[in-house]
């Protein structure tokens, strides 16, 4: 094939399953192999209309797969370890307004997600739908950049996940011997022990994860009670109703008004409800995915809603003196309000504990996701050394190689930790801003396909004569996180305060431009040219 030749889009009508039963000349394993275990003939379609091969086991179900993204999105414990910025830029009631508007603008980014996923059910996620709904002569390098963007964010959620778990190790040790001074080097080599014992895991554990992920969703509940219980009951003071939901206040940031701080501070709850993509990347190991990805989506941010307003509230309830709790020795607010509750080292410790390992299990499903997505880019050339990132080990049947080069990944953007502390916050700081912008061009390409009137692929989930409304919500909402996420927290910033995502992401485009142009554009195609229907000749 040239590459440099015009290619002519064949934009057929919408595909059907009888279009599927025909013989269309298309490069895919028609064997779907014994090693998948139990499949439906929608994911056979499914696979064969991409254009892609079953290499992984489709072992999970609705129960897992709905636990799988409950625990993955963590919202109630991503919410008690990632509260400073709001309370900082906003206050109390700050932080609690900003998560309701931050779950009502979700909610129609995840109903347009689903969507998406059910029309088309592939590990590559917003990649994917992006090559497909983009104009013509617009998709090679949109979703090339929508990968490459998809890629960093996830990865660098691992290791901020990483990287929490282990200065909540540290902020233990602060507990039990306060003489004891945190060093960077000793965060990085937890951070290495974390990340390596969960990559260990989603290796050596991998048929039994569908399994864990429910024993994880059920410790994900049930943990909520004695966490909540314990800060009603034993916290001395409270504070007032009245300073809970209507004193919005400037911790330190000293923004000129309170509603510009507000909007600052809003990046912490936008943070918390990220992520409900994670399942589109395990489609192609979901049973039946054109239905229960999407149904997952949507189940598991909606149950996810109550824990996470239960636990706002008490936190912000039991919290003390707010200052007090951003200053914490420890390095986490929760830590202190777990210890202004219990009163004692021991009952702080146990609490921390519990969220602990709530927080390794999270990074166990991240971890998970994260490969398969990185697996599925380089599978359609996307990342460098795609070859052995694109494969799948033959035994176990999952991206060994993409699991590991994820621990390799955060092994060594850790080391910045060890050199400065703020750089390597610097590099953690794409994750929003990185994954915000694949869902503003994703979501920008369907309303974009329903505004022109072309057809869209069959969704066995779909939004209906909603689609577009739902769809241009999703969008302004999804803008304007984006656009809150470059704001730095405090008015006046030093170089640990600035917010260096907009740096970053500027240079990340960059990057991303230069390789498309030296080399991606001669070996990348996006998986549209593959896609019966859409086919480039």
């Amino acid at each position: 094939m040239d590459m440099k030749n015009e290619y002519e889009l064949k934009d057929t009508a919408r595909t059907s399953s009888t279009d599927l039963d025909k013989d269309v000349p298309v490069e895919v394993d028609e064997t779907v192999g014994d090693f998948v275990g139990e499949y439906t003939p929608e994911d056979r379609k499914d696979m064969r209309r991409m254009g892609k091969k079953q290499e992984l086991r489709r072992n999970f179900r609705v129960i897992s797969t709905i636990g799988f993204t409950t625990c993955v999105m963590g919202t109630w414990e991503i919410l008690l370890t990632a509260n400073t910025q709001g309370l900082t830029a906003g206050g109390l009631a700050g932080l609690f307004w900003s998560l309701c508007w931050a779950y009502a603008g979700q909610l129609f980014v995840v109903l347009s997600l689903a969507e998406m996923a059910s029309m088309a059910p592939t590990a590559g996620g917003q990649y994917h739908w992006v090559s497909e709904f983009a104009p013509r002569k617009h998709q090679k390098f949109l979703s090339y950049a929508s990968g490459w963007l998809s890629t960093i964010a996830w990865q660098s959620i691992i290791a901020i996940d990483s990287y929490i778990v282990g200065v909540i190790i540290q902020g233990i040790i602060v507990i039990n011997n306060p003489n004891y001074t945190p060093q960077r080097w000793q965060g990085t080599l937890l951070i290495f022990a974390s990340v390596i014992g969960i990559a260990g895991f989603n290796i050596f554990a991998a048929k039994r994860l569908p399994l864990a992920e429910g024993i994880f969703a059920t410790v994900h509940v049930f943990a909520f009670v004695p966490i909540i219980a314990v800060m009603w009951a034993l916290t001395p003071v409270k504070q007032s109703a009245s300073d809970v939901f209507t004193a919005f206040t400037d911790n330190g940031a000293g923004w000129s008004s309170t509603g510009l701080t507000v909007m600052v501070g809003q990046v912490s709850t936008m943070f918390v409800v990220l992520g409900s993509d994670s399942v589109a990347h395990m489609a192609e190991e979901i049973k039946d995915a054109a239905v229960i990805v999407p149904k997952s989506m949507v189940w598991s941010f909606l149950l996810n809603v109550p824990l996470t307003f239960g636990l706002l509230i008490t936190y912000l309830f039991c919290i003390g003196d707010i200052a007090d709790a951003i200053s914490s020795p420890t390095g986490f607010p929760f830590i202190y309000v777990f210890q202004n509750a219990t009163g004692s080292a021991a009952g702080t410790t146990g609490l921390t504990v519990i969220i602990l390992i709530l927080l390794v299990m999270i990074t166990i499903s991240s971890l998970a996701s994260t490969s398969r997505q990185a697996f599925a880019f380089a599978r359609d050339n996307g990342l460098p050394f795609s070859k052995w990132l694109g494969t799948v080990q033959p035994t176990t049947h999952i991206p060994v190689n993409a699991i590991i080069f994820t621990c390799l990944y955060t092994m060594v953007l850790s080391l910045i930790n060890i050199g400065s502390t703020v750089a390597f916050n610097a590099m953690l700081s794409l994750s929003t801003t990185a994954l915000m912008a694949t869902y503003v061009i994703s979501i920008g390409c369907v309303t974009y396909r329903r505004f022109s009137k072309e057809e869209l692929p069959y969704a066995r989930w779909s939004l209906g004569k909603f689609g577009l409304p739902v769809n241009c919500i999703a969008l302004l909402y999804a803008c304007w996180s984006f656009f809150w996420s470059f704001w730095p927290n405090a008015f006046e910033p030093t170089p640990q305060t600035f917010n260096w995502a907009c740096v970053l992401f500027v240079g990340l485009i960059g990057i991303a431009g230069i390789l498309y142009v030296t080399h991606a554009r001669h070996v990348y195609e996006g998986p549209v040219v593959k896609v019966i229907g859409r086919q480039y000749q």
